[in-house]
């Protein structure tokens, strides 16, 4: 990484409840956010946005979520997201067989007509060379309320930004899953890491 965080000691002491918090749910702190800790006034609207996305009656189910989270961290070529977000499928009762093809959704077959269009959604969003289109708008509304359309949307904003974050200060992937690169450069789940045990 090109910023190292520092010792979790070196935090304000107001950030240690959460430091123990996510130390208790993921066993650690992620370096994401051992990063964005250094400037607590940003880390706090940060993690007040991600806990709205996550929240239960949040407008997409939380394998969509994560679903856009992989696909927007392999556009952005963010192995700490891919791995984040894999994971997350994996824990959902996703298979490793679907979440290898992820990258090549359009292509395979396992993705429900919902997940397709959401992540034809992803990539145009994601891709800043073209606009979004009205015809890919309008294939999500088939299958989207506009609140939820609205709820896409700033998710994939926000894994946008917080790919190019992570990309930026080069913060590598957490070693929950084994990483393969595809020809595209975009990282593949694989599998989960024998080495963590899961």
């Amino acid at each position: 990484m090109y910023v190292d965080p520092m010792p979790l000691s070196a935090y304000p002491w107001y950030l240690r409840p959460w430091f123990w918090w996510q130390r208790r749910r993921a066993g650690s702190v992620a370096e994401p956010i051992r990063l964005w800790a250094r400037r607590p006034r940003l880390l706090a609207p940060l993690l007040l946005l991600g806990a709205a996305f996550e929240r239960r009656r949040a407008g997409l189910e939380p394998g969509l979520r994560a679903l856009v989270g992989l696909r927007v961290g392999q556009l952005n070529e963010c192995p700490f997201t891919v791995d984040q977000n894999a994971h997350s499928l994996h824990q959902q009762g996703v298979a490793w067989e679907k979440i290898r093809t992820v990258a090549d959704w359009a292509e395979q077959e396992g993705f429900t007509g919902r997940e397709r269009v959401v992540l034809g959604y992803v990539e145009a969003v994601t891709r800043s060379e073209t606009p979004v289109s009205a015809d890919v708008v309008g294939a999500v509304k088939r299958h989207l309320d506009d609140d939820a359309l609205i709820e896409l949307t700033g998710l994939v904003a926000f894994h946008n930004m917080t790919t190019k974050f992570n990309n930026a200060l080069d913060v590598p992937p957490q070693g929950l899953c084994v990483l393969t690169v595809n020809e595209r450069g975009e990282a593949v789940a694989w599998e989960a890491n024998p080495a963590r045990g899961k």
